[in-house]
């Protein structure tokens, strides 16, 4: 079984001190294969912890993180899944279903992963996946 880490937002020191210590138990260095980033880290501290997680991290950079060397977006394969990655304060406006989809198409993806609105949504428009992460 694999197993993927979708994470981002997170705002470490600035909006949280740090990740909660029920979700920190269950990040077992080893246990998960991939994480996948919507940015927004902050720090290199971040990063370096989602390094000692699994060697497999990929990241695309937030509105907030200064470290310029992330892209923009990210086209990542997970077994048979071609999943594009994004932060989501490109998109106009923020959240917007349409212009989401359009960065999907773009990019030719299975999957789309967008962050920044803070509001969870999961859901399928013609026959593909998008997912946008809360904090």
């Amino acid at each position: 079984m694999v197993l993927v880490l979708v994470i981002g937002d997170m705002h470490m020191p600035y909006r949280k001190a740090a990740l909660p210590q029920k979700f920190k138990k269950l990040l077992v260095p080893g246990k998960i294969q991939h994480i996948l980033c919507t940015g927004n880290l902050c720090l290199r501290e971040t990063h370096d912890y989602l390094k000692n997680i699994a060697s497999d991290v990929h990241i695309v950079r937030g509105d907030f993180d200064t470290n310029t060397s992330y892209p923009e977006q990210k086209v990542v394969t997970v077994g048979q899944f071609k999943i594009g990655l994004i932060h989501g304060h490109q998109v106009v406006p923020w959240g917007d279903h349409d212009a989401i989809a359009t960065i999907r198409r773009q990019l030719d993806v299975d999957v789309m992963i967008s962050g920044h609105t803070h509001k969870l949504e999961a859901y399928e428009k013609d026959g593909k996946f998008y997912i946008n992460l809360v904090q």
